[in-house]
Formats: structure tokens, sequence, C-alpha cells
């Protein structure tokens, strides 16, 4: 069986499809493109409007290019309008998130066979083991939680995620030992509410035990930490980080969203922005080469011309490296819904393109910053593009393969050469 992924959305959507991807070359199945496959999982995201227009569109053009394809769609898309996904052409299943970890018996039952057949043909062992390069990956993504219980005003993922749910730190070592003999060097860590990790767990922990545990591993992994709300980048992860040797890259991405206090508590975030100054600050003292991701929300309900001139003041100033921004969309069942005083949809175009000009400003000057700097860095794709330490993603000379460690002196901002 030929089988196509598609993914829409976060790192934990990423994660998700990764385990999923994993399930079906292990049974044999074979990837494609969406044009060529008997089957193609869509795996969706429902932050945006957008997210959703997205999938849709998807979804329909696969059905288009690809008639005989049989679409199995899960993720928060299609476990917050499964109605809608049900009519799209094509999908013959829809895995809820709840049970997305059962996706394999659904695309099984499409094809009306047992879970234990191969889906493969000819003799022998099934399938093929995941390895860094396959579907274009070479970093490892490891969802380590999921599930949030913030109920930001905003966002609907509490509603399509659930509760949090962490997964053991000794099944983690343990699954991180396997990705590590699978030859992968780096994983990056993500969950809905990564900071939330191991509260719900018996005897609770923190994402600190976590991490600790992590480093005193006896290999040559390094780890990523993603997103993390500004509240959870505590002072012994940032320590921690800074003083592993490595282990842990020195890249955070801690989403402020706001940076007006009035609108930062109608969204319901349990921070200032004297907060987040504070701590983005620390940061930089620590790390003097630390790049720190943000998002950003356009238009929320409310936002007065003085609150999104907070943001303009703010982000030239700030020690951003880059910048996600999202033009405010209604999710029917959160509380900024049926909030009043919504923003014109072109206003919150326009305030969007003004935040995005200054993330990319942010972004010329961090690239601009490291120019001379000596980074370790790994290769990706062909080998001729290495991603450092401190997320710069750079081009270099031909002549390796991808998964290699190396050190780079950075050029200028987009290529580098190997440094011995």
């Amino acid at each position: 069986m030929k089988y196509s992924l598609v993914t829409f959305g976060c790192r934990v959507n990423q994660a998700d499809s990764l385990r999923i991807e994993e399930d079906l070359r292990a049974r044999g199945a074979v990837d494609a493109p969406p044009a060529e496959a008997d089957v193609v999982v869509v795996n969706t995201c429902s932050v945006t409007a957008t997210a959703d227009q997205g999938a849709r569109q998807t979804i329909r053009r696969i059905a288009r290019e690809n008639p005989a394809a049989r679409i199995v769609v899960t993720g928060c898309y299609a476990t917050r309008q499964p109605e809608d996904v049900a009519t799209l052409p094509g999908v013959v299943r829809i895995v809820p998130n709840p049970r997305k970890e059962r996706v394999l018996e659904a695309i099984a039952s499409s094809f009306d066979l047992s879970t234990a057949e191969r889906f493969g043909d000819g003799d022998g062992g099934c399938g093929a083991a995941i390895e860094p390069g396959v579907a274009g990956r070479t970093a490892f993504t490891l969802r380590v939680q999921t599930g949030c219980e913030e109920h930001c005003s905003y966002c609907i993922i509490p509603a399509t995620r659930g509760a949090a749910r962490s997964v053991d730190i000794a099944d983690l070592l343990r699954e991180v030992r396997r990705i590590a003999a699978a030859g992968f060097l780096e994983i990056a860590l993500t969950g809905v509410h990564l900071g939330s990790y191991g509260h719900d767990l018996e005897p609770r922990v923190g994402l600190i035990d976590l991490l600790r545990a992590l480093s005193e591993l006896d290999d040559e992994l390094t780890f990523r930490i993603s997103s993390l709300e500004p509240m959870d980048c505590t002072p012994e992860i940032v320590e921690l980080v800074a003083g592993s040797g490595g282990r842990f890259a020195p890249h955070f991405h801690l989403p402020l969203q706001h940076a007006s206090d009035p609108v930062l508590r109608r969204m319901r975030r349990p921070y200032s922005l004297d907060f987040y100054k504070r701590l983005t600050d620390a940061l930089v003292e620590r790390l003097p080469h630390v790049s720190i991701g943000s998002d950003l929300i356009a238009g929320f309900p409310g936002e007065t011309d003085e609150e999104f001139e907070a943001n303009l003041s703010y982000l030239p100033s700030s020690p951003l490296s880059h910048v996600h921004v999202f033009p405010y969309s209604d999710r029917p069942g959160t509380a900024a819904t049926a909030m009043a005083d919504k923003v014109p949809p072109p206003m919150i175009r326009g305030r969007a393109a003004r935040l995005r000009q200054i993330g990319a400003e942010l972004s010329r000057r961090f690239r601009s910053a490291q120019i001379g700097t000596i980074r370790p860095a790994l290769t990706i794709d062909d080998g001729t593009i290495v991603v450092t330490d401190n997320y710069l993603k750079l081009r270099i000379p031909d002549g390796l393969l991808r998964n290699q460690r190396v050190r780079v002196l950075i050029h200028d901002e987009v290529t580098a050469n190997l440094y011995p």
C-alpha cells in the first residue's frame, strides 16, 4: 500500500504525524505523493479560520487529483467539526484527537484489513523503521505531553486536545534511546502546553525534571525545547540550558501574543509585558547568542489604536529574533467570540502586515548580529543547508550528507563556511 501524510499546524501535529508514519512504515507501507497514494492521512489544525480553510482546500485538491485515494482525516479540525469534514470528497474515515493513536486501525478498516496484516507485498519482515531523512525530516520531533487547561479566551485547542496528559519520564527515556539508535542526532521536545509537563503524573514532576533526566543521558543527542509559555520558562530551565554544554540549544519560543497589558488580560494571559521583558532580557544576558521567537495576534476584539501601538513601541527594541503573526479570527466556543468591539477584517490585515514588517526586520537584525560567529550546526536536506544551534538556516558548500554535526563560521545573513 502507498500512503501519503499531509500535516498542518504546530510541532505537536508534526510529532503525531511522525508516529503515524512510523506505524505505517513498520507494516510495509510505502511513502508516495498524494496524487499517487492509496491512502492519504490529513492531520489538520484549527487554530485559525485560515487553518480550517487550508485543510478543506487540501482535501478537495487531493480528491480531485487522485479520485481513488481514500482520505483519513485527523487532528483538531476533524475533532472540532467532524460533520463538515465528512462532507468533503474522498473522506472515508474521521479520527478525532482522542483516538489519533488508532489511525492505523482506521486505515486498515478502510481497506478491510486486520491491523495484524502487512500493508506491503511479499514475504519477510515488515517495512522499514523511521530514520533521518524520511519525509524530509532530519531532527526528530517528540511529543512529551498533550492537552491544555489554560483556557486563553481566544484558543479552541483545550476543547480539541482535552486535559493535560504527560508521558512518564522513564517511558520517554526509553523512546529517546530508541530514537538515538535509529540515527537521529537532534530531538525537538514538544507539547500542547509543554510547561505543564508532569503535573498530572504520580508522583508529580515538572518539565525541569524531564530536562535534567535528558541531560544525564550518555549519548550525543542534542535537544530543542519547543514553545514555552512565558510563565513556564523558569530560571531553573534557563540555567540548565545555559550550563548544558550544548546539550540543549540556545533557542526559545515564548509566545507574547500582545504588548498591551489590557489586551493580555482580555486574552486571559497570566503575565504582563514587564514580566515578558524581564524574562527575555535575562535570557539574552545569560545566553548572548540565544534565538527567541514569539507569536503575536493582530486585531484581538476591542484592540484600540493605542493598544496596537504598544506592539509597535515594544517590538523594535525587543531581543526577539523572529515572530509569527496571526490575524485574529473567531473560534466558535471560545470566550473571545462573544466579545464586543470586533476589529474590522481590513484593519486586522493591515495591522498584521505592519507586525510582519517589524518581524522581518528583527530577523535581519539577528542574522546580521551573528555574522562572524562560530556556531555548532546540523546538516539537513541535501547536506548543503545547516541549522545552527540558535536556529539560523544557512547554506554551506557542497560535500556533506544530511544529519552531520559541523561547526560553521557565519559569513553573511544566508551563508556560512565550515570551521575546522
